[in-house]
């Protein structure tokens, strides 16, 4: 089977073309892939993703690179059958934004190397956002947006991009910015005066059709930087969001939406103080809830409390379980419904008797959670928060 002429090759801005069906295939998860004997659809590959649109009647949910097979249309509705003449239509507006994105990642990655001599070692064109993996040496903020803003100066100068055909002789006299990850004669993306690339993916005809690039974040991942930015579209989809959700904070204080970071941090300040005072609080009224609670249950020789409270945190059961095991020969099982999910203190006087971790080990089993401790005090937790009283039932089996 012939190998399908790939329209895009020298013209990303292709939309609409007719083609003949070559070839059916059934693909185990019952779709059916088609094959032309010409495309614009791009397919999967280089980190960019393929098109959509529609084949006649179809909708093409995925393409496929076959290589030498050709390229594999999915298509979901009417099929068209082998001879068929078909009239293929790519979404506009999706393949713009791959466009935007590949492009930029070509820009942002030249201008990394002409800066810091980073070159970009991976590239992935993700739902939100792309990534970049950099060889980028003691990345800092400063350094990454000198890089952004070189990038920007470039499309906002609106350069030509062409495409070289070149043999892979003449590929070897170009300055490169990489090496090509195969042999035999290249498709080279040149963009003027700034960089030379060789790459199967679709392209802008010039820098400004771009817009734009801003990166969201960055981090160190297996020894390269990796910089999570985004181009066009995607740029003015974010800022949006961001401007949202910034003024919506900016409402709740009644201040500017550039006073709101300020204002918010303060008040996290102010939320860590009290945090800290209700804490202590907290351990004094326990001390309290103690002696009331030692008052209420005896067994054996020992004071055991077995007790459930509604809506109370891991550290707030611990305080009471410390609070009741200040006193001699007790043993507290204490458990709460925090929300979805069950929690639970286990702990004893050290005159008592009784293994906490492995009272725990059983009571998590119940709720379907995990916990562990030592045997003077262990805690846990898990989702069956309606098997809590079988629960502290089962410890309190254990340590009786």
């Amino acid at each position: 089977m012939a190998a399908t002429e790939r329209l895009y090759y020298q013209d990303s801005r292709l939309l609409e073309f007719d083609a003949r069906v070559i070839d059916l295939r059934e693909r185990e998860d019952g779709a059916v892939a088609v094959t032309l004997d010409r495309t614009a659809f791009y397919p999967t590959g280089g980190g960019q993703p393929n098109d959509l649109g529609t084949l006649g009647e179809a909708q093409v949910v995925d393409c496929i690179d076959a290589e030498d097979e050709g390229v594999l249309h999915v298509v979901v509705g009417p099929v068209p059958q082998p001879g068929d003449t078909v009239h293929g239509k790519v979404d506009w507006l999706h393949r713009l934004d791959h466009m935007q994105q590949h492009t930029g990642q070509h820009i942002l990655s030249a201008a990394l190397v002409k800066l810091f001599d980073a070159p970009t070692r991976s590239f992935r064109v993700l739902a939100q956002q792309c990534e970049i993996d950099v060889e980028l040496q003691d990345p800092t903020d400063a350094r990454i947006e000198a890089a952004v803003d070189l990038a920007n100066q470039i499309i906002w100068e609106n350069r030509p991009i062409g495409i070289l055909n070149v043999t892979s002789a003449d590929a070897s006299s170009l300055p490169l910015r990489k090496e090509p990850a195969r042999a035999g004669d290249l498709r080279v993306i040149e963009i003027d005066g700034f960089d030379l690339t060789p790459c199967g993916g679709t392209h802008a005809r010039a820098t400004g059709e771009v817009g734009i690039i801003a990166v969201r974040s960055w981090e160190r991942a297996k020894g390269l930087t990796r910089i999570q930015f985004m181009a066009g579209i995607r740029v003015l989809n974010d800022y949006r969001h961001a401007n949202r959700t910034a003024t919506e904070v900016s409402v709740v204080f009644s201040a500017g939406r550039d006073d709101a970071p300020g204002l918010v941090t303060r008040l996290i300040e102010e939320n860590k103080r009290l945090s800290r005072r209700v804490r202590e609080l907290d351990q004094i009224a326990c001390r309290v809830e103690a002696a009331e609670l030692l008052k209420e249950q005896v067994a054996g020789g020992s004071l055991i409390v077995n007790k459930i409270f509604p809506d109370r945190d891991a550290e707030s059961l611990k305080h009471l379980a410390l609070a009741l095991i200040a006193q001699p020969k007790v043993i507290a099982l204490l458990g709460s419904r925090d929300g979805e999910t069950a929690r639970l203190v286990f702990a004893r006087s050290t005159d008592a008797a009784g293994d906490m971790n492995a009272a725990m080990r059983k009571a998590c089993e119940v709720i379907n959670g995990r916990g562990g401790g030592k045997p003077e005090m262990a805690q846990g937790g898990g989702k069956n928060v309606a098997a809590l009283d079988e629960a502290l039932r089962v410890a309190q089996q254990v340590v009786s």
